[in-house]
């Protein structure tokens, strides 16, 4: 072994504490880049898969009812390479032992062989044939939540008739991946399924025989899917055709696409910080190492070795702690990546997994995290190859001290002269002390960032379900109905409150911008569906013009007074065009509202309504769900209580993982940081308190010399890693935003304190670390060392 290696050796020996501590902090951010990056990839390559064997449609269209002999024209449509023409309807399900009735849509599949688009997985049993009118297959999720195997049985309302199902197979298909039901924010699979049945026994059921009202299509590569929603549009339009769209705007697509551009924003946001953390470290021990070893060096230089013969022991040196926390980053991030992926397998219902951890993903973690190291240690190695060894073998020049301007500490009983001593070495060192403040604020940040989630998705639920909806019950129609619907819904027993709606799909364009979207209408009465400005305070539908939620306005570049353009999806594309009147604060979906009255008459349909929002009284819910499961005209219940706990419970799991993760981290990097800091300063002021120890003064008193300075900068990196939470926390919520989520930023005081105190925690364990081994320091060795 050469020489210089076996220093290595002994040097990493030497101080393997802090290099761990370093390492450490270098595996946080090597784990959170693999993690995020790697369940990223996994679960876009088990999207692929799915979507690629099982034929997922690149175009989705909805009519009220077209003719069958559009197939060919629809399968002649330039860039289609298959279509898949079906029968799409709600309805309700009474599931024995469940008070509350659930709802979902029942999809028609082939009676023989299976579909050219969208294909279903089969999981267990067989597909519903078409001899038997009550066969059915659910999707796993749905049968999960409720213990269903084939051969079980459930009731179902369809077109106003109760019917008796009976399950022939479980089933998973890439067009449900993340299926959730009208009114819910996040999939309730006990409460909505999905069901496929026979196209013979479904149309026989829905005197649809001979037509569809929906259609899945997919693409050849390279095609024109704009031309392609074109001409389907053209084709259904005079069918009651709503508007075909493409994958981005399909629910369960768009859900899960949202979620990978969430992982991504992790991968890019939290590994910085860590990378940044231990460039830091790395710099603090190696010219603390560099200064004690300048005799050593100087010697190196004489007896013949080159300067980038020793430029080159300290860079391997740096090498060395980074492959450690490459090492247990690689594990950690490989370990913890594969349990995020199954937890999101088992919230997407993917039929598979697929691992992928590519060799280049390991390759750029170890690139950028030596990068980093090295680049941290620069100057120090620098300074080791500019060392001429003459002047290395003479002792350092002793540090002159003189007054500085603020840095006189004034007389006062309070100070003692060994906190004074504490505060002058602060101020003559402001470089090393504001570096060791800016890792100990990384903490806190880390920590912010982290829990603010918590603040932010209560704030979400308390404006989502106490602001703006505060019905007990959200009804759909099976179809746009008269006031009359409403005054039987205000009919059903223990219905305190109705408040109609209407909803229709649009298209608003302002220019080149355009976004598909619905436009809700309300009445001005309405005190159960409120929208709320930006203040979050109720604000009532003008009786003309159009209220855009804040995110539409800004995707379609618009202002108070702009005119846009409506194209009505539902009406052969009209397009008219309206001011917009007010912009409303909206944290899910894209929003826009107008007056009921004033949207009927846009429509030009009359005094229609999609549906109502009541008020129950709790003490006839049961009464209430016996009687809708008897209504033939409600398409689907929602029920609030039930989707915001569901939606609480959800988020908060998710976020419990994440947060987990993020506070371990954060206790690293304050370990690393205050603890490195802490056994440099022992080795730099040694002397220093082993002569305090000689004069009288006791164990305490010299520990406190090192002890209030770690306090000085603690608490001085709070109001900074405040700060810089908050900046984190801006970028988390930028990075999160879609089209379909916007989290509010709201951090409460309590969470400030909460990583306060996190930290402080973790540097009181340093301090104590270091205390120890100030309490045994060997006075007669450590004052024969020269100064």
């Amino acid at each position: 072994m050469r020489m210089l290696d076996r220093k290595l050796l002994r040097d990493l020996g030497r101080l393997w504490a802090q290099a761990l501590a370093v390492a450490l902090v270098m595996a946080c951010g090597v784990m959170t880049l693999i993690l995020a990056m790697g369940a990223s990839r996994s679960l876009e390559a088990s999207q692929s898969a799915f979507y690629d064997r099982y034929r997922f449609a690149s175009v989705f269209a909805e009519a009220v009812r077209a003719p069958r002999h559009l197939e060919p024209r629809i399968q002649s449509l330039p860039g289609v390479s298959a279509a898949e023409l079906r029968i799409v309807k709600p309805v309700i399900i009474t599931i024995t032992g469940m008070t509350e009735p659930a709802s979902g849509v029942v999809v028609s599949i082939p009676d023989t062989g299976e579909s050219a688009v969208n294909r279903l997985y089969l999981r267990a049993g067989r597909l519903p044939g078409s001899r038997v009118p009550g066969e059915v297959a659910v999707v796993e999720a749905f049968a999960a939540a409720h213990g269903f195997r084939p051969g079980d049985r459930f009731d179902v309302v369809m077109n106003g008739k109760a019917r008796r199902l009976s399950i022939t197979g479980i089933v998973l298909s890439p067009e449900f991946i993340y299926a959730i039901g009208p009114g819910d924010m996040v999939p309730d699979p006990r409460r909505y399924g999905i069901l496929y049945m026979s196209e013979t026994v479904l149309s026989s059921a829905f005197g649809m025989e001979g037509a569809f009202n929906d259609a899945a299509l997919t693409t050849m590569r390279n095609a024109d899917t704009r031309a392609v929603i074109e001409g389907l549009d053209g084709l259904l339009a005079p069918y009651g055709g709503t508007g075909a769209y493409g994958r981005k705007d399909q629910m369960s697509h768009a859900f899960l696409d949202s979620e990978l551009t969430q992982l991504f924003a992790m991968a890019t946001i939290i590994p910085p910080i860590f990378l940044f953390v231990s460039a830091f470290l790395v710099n603090m021990i190696l010219s603390r190492l560099i200064a004690l070893e300048r005799e050593q060096i100087g010697l190196l230089k004489a007896v013949g070795y080159t300067d980038l013969a020793v430029g080159w022991h300290y860079a391997k040196l740096v090498i060395v702690i980074s492959a450690v926390g490459l090492a247990i980053g690689c594990v950690a991030g490989s370990w913890l990546g594969r349990g995020l992926t199954r937890l999101y397998g088992e919230f997407f219902a993917f039929p598979f997994l697929i691992f992928t951890h590519g060799i280049d993903l390991y390759a750029i973690a170890a690139t950028v995290t030596v990068a980093a190291a090295l680049a941290g240690a620069s100057s120090a190695i620098w300074a080791t190859v500019m060392l001429p060894p003459a002047v290395a073998m003479r002792p350092p020049s002793p540090t002159q001290y003189r007054s500085l301007a603020g840095a006189a500490v004034p007389t006062n009983p309070l100070f003692s002269q060994l906190t004074v001593m504490v505060f002058r070495h602060f101020l003559r060192w402001p470089l090393r002390s504001t570096m060791t403040i800016i890792g100990t604020a990384l903490s806190v940040a880390l920590l912010v960032t982290a829990l603010f989630s918590f603040d932010s998705i209560d704030a979400m639920i308390d404006t989502i379900f106490f602001r703006a909806d505060r019905q007990d019950a959200t009804l759909t129609f099976a179809s746009a109905s008269g006031p009359e619907a409403v005054t039987r819904v205000g009919d059903l027993p223990g219905v305190i409150r109705v408040e109609p709606y209407r909803s229709t799909a649009v298209k608003l364009k302002n220019g080149r911008h355009e976004r598909r979207m619905v436009i809700h209408g309300l009445t001005q009465q309405s005190e159960l569906s409120r929208v709320l400005d930006r203040d979050l305070l109720p604000m009532q539908p003008p009786s003309s013009g159009l209220v855009l939620s804040e995110r539409v306005a800004a995707l379609l570049d618009l202002q108070i007074g702009d005119p846009v353009e409506i194209e009505l999806m539902e009406f052969a594309d009209r397009k008219v065009s309206v001011p917009v009147t007010g912009i409303a604060e909206s944290y899910v979906g894209l929003a826009a509202y107008m007056e009921l009255t004033a949207l009927n008459r846009l429509l030009m349909e009359g005094r229609r309504v999609s549906g109502a929002r009541i008020l129950v009284d709790e003490d006839r819910l049961d009464e209430l769900y016996a009687h809708i499961k008897q209504v033939p005209a409600i398409a689907s219940l929602a029920l609030q209580t039930v989707s915001r706990d569901r939606f609480r419970e959800t988020v908060r799991q998710n976020i419990s993982y994440s947060i987990t993760i993020y506070v371990t981290l954060a206790i690293i990097i304050t370990f690393g940081v205050i603890y490195n800091s802490a056994r440099i300063q022992l080795s730099e002021r040694a002397r220093e308190l082993a002569s305090l120890r000689v004069f009288g003064f006791t164990r305490a008193e010299v520990s406190s010399v090192l002890l209030v300075e770690l306090a000085l900068i603690v608490i001085i990196a709070q109001p900074l890693g405040w700060l810089a939470g908050y900046g984190f926390a801006v970028l988390m919520i930028r990075g999160f935003e879609s089209d379909l989520f916007r989290i509010p930023l709201v951090i409460s005081q309590a969470t400030y304190a909460t990583a306060s105190l996190v930290v402080i925690g973790s540097a009181v364990v340093s301090a104590l670390l270091v205390r120890r081994r100030v309490d045994t320091l060997d006075l007669i060795r450590v004052l024969k060392t020269r100064d």
